[in-house]
Parts: structure tokens; sequence; C-alpha cells
């Protein structure tokens, strides 16, 4: 097949020179710069070398003169049409791609002007210089799409002309949300980059790894940020992230004068330099950098004339995060700004590799100073000071030989950039597209030798259908392909700014975004690889509205303030927080307390009252020593059995009362162990019944001796009451009662072991549970009941004149006995624990020792000490 000349068309977003008429009160006219290489298969490119910022200044001399005019030029955007040539270079030199069809250009400066998309638009569709719509005049160009733009506005211009002629139109920006351009309304619109809500899935997922939670926000003032911060802020919310202040850099900062320039450079500096906020995140465009880099820079040089020692002080503990649409460029009168004040940076990049051969590229590009391109004069001419030959000003002639390494990356960067890769790849996907056409045709189509004009034909609606499927690898080994919305099916890279004294920097890939992974898993961040701020005190740095709540306090809210700005508290008694921020202390799990700190949790102590513990030792010895007092007392009462005294008031119920205290003292015994389901339920029954009966046979005593009393009245009918069988009776069926409500208790709900986890913070008591606790307190009751019945029967007997008489005895040990037990019910219930138990010991010997000293201790001192009182006469009184 012979070799045609074809035309490939790339339109940029590039500030140009901009000509001026003679002012007669009517803007100047202006012309659209241009890059023009004939052919007849057209790619075109916009782009905007001025990059948002002013378009031109103008400096006037007197109101009847001419302008003159200074182009101001965004130089990193450069690189986009040199990226956009070195393809189409390189795909001509590969005999594997379009074989014997040679690609053209058209490159386009629109200035970032809505009338100048369109016009320009128009004249890379129809006949340059006139403006005929639908009508192909001269020269025809055989456009078959179009590269751009730089920013969704403007790629949606475009798309409102193009999309009428089917003519695909590939956009390599990053600002490209569905609201803006929406694939259904534009479906010859194609996108070299990934979604961009995929960003704001990263954003928020590195802002949690790095728990970074009072945030700042600089974003674009126009639709976009809008967008941007209204489908940002729930998704920081859900994560528990504030917005700490939201500042919208001017959409476009016009230099029409010199008064515009100066105010630009005196502005006052913005308040959110106040913020405590360490993390703030940058949305928008390059212009969004431009005017933040004004922003920090006169705060450093306001910082300087106020004798500050460090005027890079502003940025001190500051970490900016950018999105792919933002790139680190100045302009010329921002030429040694200090770029450090962003090193440390972390950016989300459209997804570049190094393409060979692209660096020697650049580094071999000579000025021409021909009218072919229309950029390079303004370009050389800006960014190295210099004039072109035929100018008759004053400055250095351009030599031609000048170097594009030589600068910083600020004002032009020699490795490929994240929109420049974009735009390589575009250019090399209409490429493969059309390579595919022709082959498809080649393969169906017989060509003749006249035909072979006609079977190079190209008509841009044709192109779809192999666009939409097209999937290839690109000279670096990255696959290219479009999801059915015509977005690039790829990630994002992470990079890290790394800025050195002269003013350059290089970015470093310290993690990627990637769409592929499981949801929550997007994001892959290496730490060890990201080298932070300088100033930063802590690194990873902190970013939070306050101080962290450390472990042992939970945040407090303040009333009025933000969900992240918040007070803390120490944790109440019996929480803890083993954690930063928690918002709430916690209680233990089951078997463990907090600390002294309440930071952690520990085991509890398993405790019960053991013979080891010297509060047992002492109730053991006094246990022993009172009930072997009371064998003593048993045993004297023996040996005297048949002395007046012992036999004054029926032995028998003197042997019960003795055997009954005996088996009390020890009985206390089974209350100092380890609780089982033995010890549980025989001690509070034992104690019960053996009580019961000791204070049955006192009362038993008190009733024979009130009817002693009143038997030894002549004719009295109780004499036949008085003897052993109405003791017995007595005894028997006050101890019955009782038997009969612990064998129910036995039944219904027996005391058992039990674990009481909450009532000691650091203890596990280790305890017999009462069961029912409603018969617990009858047996308790009915042995009270009998201790106020003998004691109101003892009281009112207590003055009967009989020397044998016991009563008042009697009277005084149930009024021990009685305050003994009336003490013990609130200080048992108030107790805890082993003290609990202690009580009820206590109680017990404290009451069985009150009944033996004060009925028995008297007549111990008259049958021991004073033998000669134990008789008859010395009994009997008169």
């Amino acid at each position: 097949m012979a070799k045609s000349v074809s035309l490939l068309v790339l339109l940029l977003h590039m500030a140009g020179k901009v000509r001026s008429l003679k002012c007669t009160g009517d803007n100047p006219l202006q012309i659209p710069h241009q890059w023009y290489q004939p052919g007849e298969i057209l790619i075109g490119e916009i782009t905007n070398l001025i990059g948002y910022m002013a378009y031109h200044v103008s400096f006037t001399r007197h109101p009847s003169e001419d302008f003159i005019n200074i182009p101001v030029l965004n130089t990193k955007f450069y690189q986009h049409i040199l990226a956009f040539v070195f393809a189409v270079e390189e795909i001509n030199r590969n005999p594997n791609i379009l074989p014997n069809v040679t690609l053209g250009f058209h490159i386009y400066d629109n200035y970032s002007d809505r009338r100048w998309s369109y016009q320009t638009i128009l004249d890379l569709l129809f006949h340059y210089g006139v403006f005929s719509p639908n009508f192909n005049c001269g020269i025809s160009k055989n456009v078959v799409g179009i590269i751009g733009a730089l920013n969704s506005e403007t790629s949606s211009y475009m798309a409102d002309i193009l999309t009428l002629y089917k003519i695909p139109q590939i956009s390599y920006d990053g600002s490209f949300q569905s609201t803006v351009i929406d694939s259904a309304q534009f479906p010859s619109f194609y996108r070299m980059v990934p979604n961009e809500a995929l960003q704001y899935v990263g954003i928020v997922q590195l802002l949690v790894h790095f728990r970074w939670k009072w945030v700042g926000f600089i974003m674009h003032d126009d639709e976009p940020g809008e967008h941007f911060l209204q489908r940002l802020e729930p998704m920081l919310s859900r994560n528990g992230i504030c917005v700490a202040f939201t500042e919208r850099s001017p959409r476009k900062l016009h230099l029409d004068s010199i008064d515009d320039v100066m105010k630009f450079t005196d502005s006052d500096t913005a308040a959110f330099l106040e913020s405590t906020a360490t993390v703030v995140v940058v949305y928008g465009e390059t212009v969004t950098f431009m005017w933040l880099a004004k922003t920090l820079w006169m705060q450093a040089r306001m910082s300087s004339t106020r004798n500050v020692e460090d005027p890079d002080r502003t940025s001190e503990g500051k970490v900016w995060v950018t999105t792919s649409q933002v790139d680190f460029a100045v302009i010329n009168f921002q030429l040694f700004f200090d770029i450090r004040i962003f090193h440390g940076a972390l950016s989300f990049a459209i997804h570049s590799n190094a393409i060979l051969g692209f660096q020697r590229f650049l580094q071999i590009q000579k000025p021409s100073w021909n009218n072919e391109n229309g950029f390079i004069k303004d370009f050389w001419e800006q960014v190295f000071d210099c004039e072109v030959p035929d100018s008759m000003n004053s400055k250095e002639t351009c030599t031609g030989e000048e170097k594009l390494d030589s600068f910083p990356a600020t004002i032009f960067e020699m490795s490929m950039t994240g929109h420049s890769y974009s735009i390589y790849n575009a250019v090399y996907a209409i490429a493969h597209s059309l390579h595919t056409m022709f082959s498809h045709r080649a393969k169906h189509t017989a060509v003749e030798e006249g035909d072979r004009q006609a079977f190079l034909t190209v008509k841009p609606w044709q192109l779809h259908p192999f666009l939409q499927r097209i999937s290839f690898n690109n000279s670096a080994g990255d696959e290219i392909m479009f999801n059915d919305r015509g977005e690039l099916v790829a990630g994002f890279d992470v990079t890290n700014l790394v800025t050195f004294p002269n003013y350059s920097y290089i970015r470093v890939k310290v993690g990627k975004l990637d769409a592929q992974t499981p949801p929550g898993k997007e994001l892959t961040i290496h730490e060890d690889r990201i080298e932070w701020h300088r100033e930063l005190r802590q690194k990873p740095p902190f970013s939070l509205c306050n101080d962290k709540c450390y472990p042992g306090y939970s945040k407090e809210m303040k009333e009025g303030e933000k969900f992240c700005c918040y007070d803390c508290a120490p944790c109440p008694q019996g929480k803890m927080s083993n954690q930063e921020d928690m918002d709430y202390c916690i209680i233990c799990q089951e078997g463990h307390y907090p600390n002294k700190v309440q930071d952690e949790c520990i085991p509890k102590i398993l405790i019960f009252l053991s013979f080891a513990d010297t509060l047992s030792i002492i109730l053991v010895f006094m246990a022993v020593f009172f009930s072997l007092t009371t064998a003593v007392v048993l045993a004297i009462f023996i040996k005297y059995k048949d002395t007046p005294i012992v036999k004054a008031n029926n032995r028998s119920l003197t042997y019960v009362l003795l055997v009954s205290l005996f088996l009390c003292f020890l009985c206390s015994l089974l209350f100092i162990r380890q609780p089982n389901t033995v010890t549980c339920l025989l001690r509070q029954t034992i104690f019960g019944i053996v009580f019961t009966t000791a204070v049955s046979s006192v009362l038993a005593k008190t009733i024979i001796v009130v009817l002693a009393f009143m038997a030894s009245k002549p004719g009295n009918l109780f004499r036949k009451w008085v003897g052993k069988r109405l003791a017995y009776s007595i005894v028997i069926s006050c101890s019955s009662v009782q038997m009969v409500l612990c064998a129910l208790w036995s039944c219904v709900s027996p005391p058992f072991p039990d674990l009481d986890m909450h009532s000691l913070n650091a203890e596990i008591i280790m305890q017999c549970n009462e069961g029912s606790v409603s018969l617990f307190y009858c047996v308790l009751g009915y042995m009270g009941f009998l201790a106020i019945v003998c004691f109101t029967v003892a009281f009112l007997a207590r003055k009967l004149p009989d020397s044998f008489n016991e009563a008042k005895f009697i009277t005084f040990s149930m009024l021990v006995f009685c305050s003994v037990w009336l003490s013990f019910l609130p200080t048992y219930l108030s107790t805890k624990g082993k003290d609990m138990v202690v009580v009820e010991i206590f109680s017990i010997l404290a009451s069985s020792a009150g009944l033996l000293g004060c009925i028995f201790w008297p007549k111990c001192y008259i049958l021991i000490v004073r033998p000669e009182m134990n008789n008859r006469e010395h009994l009997i009184r008169k």
C-alpha cells in the first residue's frame, strides 16, 4: 500500500502569544496559537499553557498608544505538547502501527476561554480563518479525534460541538465528575483517567490510615470544588473526621495591569494559616496551587519583615495532600518560590511510568523560529529570559543552545508527568484504533489500486466501535483500555514530594490506589518510603483538634464544637479505656477489673475466709477457747450434779444448754474454709438448729422458774406442770419448728457455692449463696422470736424473791443475745466478702459467749470459789 501523508490533530490548553490592535475601546483581537503539521488524518489537542492564571499582562504607556502585551505562560504545561509530538513521531517510526500511514497533528491554545474554546473547535473542524460551520472550504481536514482539555469545563465546551459530529474526544484532565460530563449525554467522550470517585475513597482511607481527624480543605471556587466537598463530607463524617476549615481559591487570577500584579503580590494572607489542622487537602487545578504558593510566600515574607527567625514557619507541622488535578507549578515571577514549604506532600497522581526515550527527546529540543510551531518562541523567551534573534528589545538574545534540564521542576519537569502520560496514551489509543480499523477493512474488503485513497478515508464516527474496545500495552508495559463509561481502567499513584535547596523536587511513589481490590482495601501505602516535612515534631504527624485522650480517659464532647473537638474525662470507677480517643469507657469482662490508672483489665483475685487469714486464726482461737470453756463448765456441773445450785433449775436443761452452746461454738468453724456444696448446706442449717435448741433451753428454764414460783403457793393449779416433761416438751417443740424450716429450705432452694463478681472491684468473692433468702430470714427470724419471748418472760420474772431464781441472769444474757443479733443484721447487710462471714462468726461467738457467761459464770463462781454458799439454807430466802 502506498504511503500517504496523514494528519493528527491535538487541542491543548496553553497560552500563546497575545496580539493586540490599537486601543479603540474594544477588546484586542486574539488569534489562537497553534502548531500545525499538514496531513490527511488529524488528531487535535487543546491545551492551556497559561494554566488558568492571567492570560496576559498588559502595560499601558499612554491611553492613545498601543498595548504592549506580554504572554504569561505556565511553562510546565509545554511538556504536554512535547509528549504529544513525541508520541506522534514514535508512532510514525514504528512499522507495526499504521504502516504506510503518517500521522500529523494540530495543536491549539484556547486561553481557558469559552468563546475561544468554541472558536478553536470550529476552526479545527472547518477552514481556518473563515467561520463557516458545516462547510469544508479549501484544504480538507480529515479530523479523526480530539485530545483535550485540561479541565472539565473546557472539556464540556468541546463536547457540546464534537458530540454533534460524533468525533471522538479523549480528555486527559483530572476534573471529570459525572455531573459535568455525562457518558449518556456525550457518547463521544472518553477519559484517559480513572473516575474521580476513586480519589474520594483514597483521600478518606489515607486520612484513616494515619488517624488524621482534623483536616483542612482548599478547593477551587467553582462547581467541581463544591461537588468535591459535598461528596466527601459524608464519607469523612462516617469515619470520624472533621473539616477544620474550607478555603476557596479564586477561579481566575486576572493580571491585566500592573495594579493587578501588585494586588496579587501584596494581598493579605488567608485566615486558614491560623488553623491548628496539620493536614490540608488541596483540590482544584494548578492555579489553586499557584494561589496557595503565593499565599504561603506572602506569609513567609511578612514573617521575615517581623524579624521572625524562621520565615518558613507557616508550613511547620503541615502535611499537604493534593489531588491528581493539582500540579506543583509556578509562573515566571514565582521562579524563586521555595518549594521546600511543600516538602513531604502526598499527592494522588494519574498513574505514569517512565517512557523510554522521552527524557532524551526533551534534552535535545532546539528552538525553531518558523511559524509552524507557534508556542516555542514565547515559551523559550519566558523560560530562558531572552529574546529571539529578530527582536529589537535590549534583552539578551536567545542562542537556541539553552537546555531545558537546567530549570527546577516547578518551571519545567524532565520526567513525564501524569497528564503528559495520559496524552501519550491517548495518542496511542487513537492510533491503535485506526490500525485495528484498517486491519478490519483489509480483512473484509478487496482493495483495487485506484481505491487506496478511499480505503484510507476515515469518518470520525467509524472509530468509536474500535476505540470502545481498545486494549493494548504501551511501551512502559501498562495496559490501556476503557470501561463501559469511557473511563480508563486504571488506578492512581500516591507520590511523596521530596524537595531540594535548588527549588527543584522529585516525586517518589509511596503507594497506589487500585479500584480492582476489595472495598476498603483500595489504598496501599508504604510508610517507610515517605519523607515527611523536616519541621514536623512527630513523624508520622498527628492532626487533631485537641490532644488525644490517652488510655484511662474517654472523650467528653464540647458544647457547640464539632465532634472532633472534645475534652478528656477520666474513666469512672469500675470502668477503663485501653485505647486512645475512646468515645466511652467500658466495663471489664467477667472476672477482671481495671487497674489503678484504668487503662487495662487485670484478673480478679478469688477470695474467701481461709484458715490462713489473721482474722480466721483469731476467730478459731476464740471458738476453740469458748468451746473448751463450755466443756469445762459442763464437766463442773456434772461433777457437782448433786449439789443444790446445780439441782435448783433442772439439771437436764442445763446439760442440753451447755451441749448446745458447745456445738454453737464449734459450728462457727464451718464458716472458715473454701465454700463447697456440703459446707454451704450444713453451716446455716446446723447453726440454726443448734442455736434454736440453745435458746429453747433458755426459754424452758425461764418458764420453769416462773411455774416453780407459782407452784410454791399452796393449792396452786400450776404445781402439776412443774417437772422435766414440760421442759423437754418446750425444747423439742421449739426445735422441731426450726428443723421443719431448715428441711423446707434444703428442699426448696438450698444454699450453694457461688461467685460474686461485682460486689468488689478487685476480688471475686467465693461465698455461699443462701438460695431462698426468705427462708434464710425465716430461720433467723424464728430464733429472734424465741429470744424475744425468752427475754420478755425473764424480764417479768426478774424480781422473784427466791434465791434459786435464775430469771435475772437469763434476762441479762438474753439482753446481750438480742443486742448482738440486732447489731448483726445491719452490719451483715452492709459488708461484703470475707467481712460478711467474719461478722456472722463473731455474732455466733458473741451471743453464745453471752449466754455462757451470764447464766453459768455466777454458778461456777459459787461452785469453785464459794462452795460454802452451795447449800439449801443459803439459797432459800425468807
